[in-house]
């Protein structure tokens, strides 16, 4: 089989690029009142994709899961590469 070496777009809707930034903010600051170290949390749940990471306060957990962790990512990315 051959590799196709062509360049895949990714696009993502600007709605879910607002929505992932909220999500992100509402559920660092649950973990971070649980006394958890919230980027750390975050970053276990990026890349494990297991929930268990994020806490269950301010239903948090449930909150996460609304978007894609691809999507996530994506805003986690945009934003530090803005601030370069």
């Amino acid at each position: 089989m051959g590799l196709n070496n062509e360049t895949m777009m990714y696009k993502v809707d600007k709605d879910n690029a607002n929505q992932a930034r909220e999500i992100l903010l509402t559920v660092y600051e649950a973990l971070k009142e649980k006394g958890y170290n919230p980027i750390s949390q975050i970053v276990g749940y990026i890349l494990s994709g297991d929930p268990t990471y994020i806490t269950n306060h301010k239903n948090a957990r449930s909150i996460i899961r609304k978007i894609e962790r691809d999507e996530l990512l994506e805003e986690l990315v945009k934003s530090y590469l803005s601030e370069k």
